[in-house]
């Protein structure tokens, strides 16, 4: 079976809703953490307004820590042309650009209807140097949160009006709500590939809300994504999708992966701990199965040397 990669958005989606500041050094002292793991990509923040998501305030300053990482790739989130220039210019090699299928959610999300993130889509690959690698976010691609399901129609169409203004992207279908399931990911993505087999690469965000992050991830896996974002303790929830609770947990994915005999390059053990650390944070919402299992584990070990 072909390897996984997985992309750690801990620092971006992660931590985005977390209410009380997180300290510069403290995201930077976790994504070391991160990155000591074997992970070797990350969405390590967004360049947005200050005012809509303060957390993201210091992103330069974590993008600067990330790229002194060997062999991290570090991508930043930005949603339109102009944060696009303050991300390059503070370094950023990879970006990702975010817009809605839902019309109700990227009205909320960017204050802005589709057609006219579709606008400041081409404005952005116009603008971005050819040696910045693009990552498309098409959010609510399978559900959104004021309106419910979204038609696939929706999805082709609005991928039929972006790939042609830059082919050589990577393109990630996003269950912004978590109410996916694994039939509907299966099917999306599989008639999307179908649709645009030019398409550079695939990738999948999804979130944990009704217990089907990991049956999602692997029915991605199974119709052809081999990019999938998770964050670390499960964290995370889009501010702007009532109800969406966190991603779904990159150590559980690794471990379900790597059972699998599918490699992913990362310490699970290691990962825990990162994963513990994350899930400390003050105001975070965490996720995710497999690190109460190993603390269960744990105690059972240390009952058992203790009798």
């Amino acid at each position: 079976m072909n390897a996984l990669e997985i992309v750690d958005v801990t620092l971006r989606d992660g931590i985005q809703p977390i209410g009380p500041w997180i300290p510069t050094e403290r995201k930077i002292a976790l994504l070391h953490s991160l990155a000591a793991t074997g992970l070797g990509r990350m969405e390590v923040g967004a360049f947005v307004s200050a005012s809509a998501m303060p957390q993201m305030r210091d992103t330069a300053a974590v993008l600067e820590a990330a790229l002194a990482i060997p062999a991290l790739r570090a991508q930043v989130l930005v949603p339109t042309a102009r944060r696009a220039a303050e991300a390059v210019a503070a370094g950023a090699q990879e970006l990702a650009f975010v817009l809605s299928v839902s019309e109700a959610h990227n009205q909320a999300n960017l204050r802005r209807s589709v057609d006219e993130s579709v606008a400041e889509y081409a404005r952005f690959v116009d603008e971005t140097p050819p040696h910045v690698a693009i990552r498309l976010n098409l959010a609510t691609s399978f559900d959104c949160p004021f309106t419910g399901l979204v038609s696939e129609d929706a999805m082709i169409s609005l991928l039929g009006r972006l790939l042609p203004l830059r082919p050589e992207v990577e393109v990630c279908l996003c269950d912004t709500t978590g109410r996916a399931t694994p039939d509907q990911v299966d099917r999306l993505i599989a008639l999307a590939i179908a649709h645009y087999p030019s398409a550079d690469r695939w990738a999948f965000h999804g979130h944990d809300t009704y217990a089907m992050g990991t049956a999602n991830a692997y029915a991605a896996y199974n119709a052809g994504v081999r990019v999938i974002d998770a964050a670390s303790g499960g964290l995370g929830g889009c501010p702007f999708a009532p109800g969406a609770t966190g991603n779904v947990a990159t150590e559980d994915l690794v471990w379900m992966f790597e059972r699998m005999g599918v490699p992913t390059g990362v310490d699970l053990d290691r990962l825990v701990v990162v994963a513990e650390e994350a899930a400390a944070l003050r105001g975070s919402l965490s996720g995710g199965r497999v690190r109460q299992a190993k603390s269960a584990q744990a105690q059972r070990s240390a009952a058992a040397a203790k009798s």
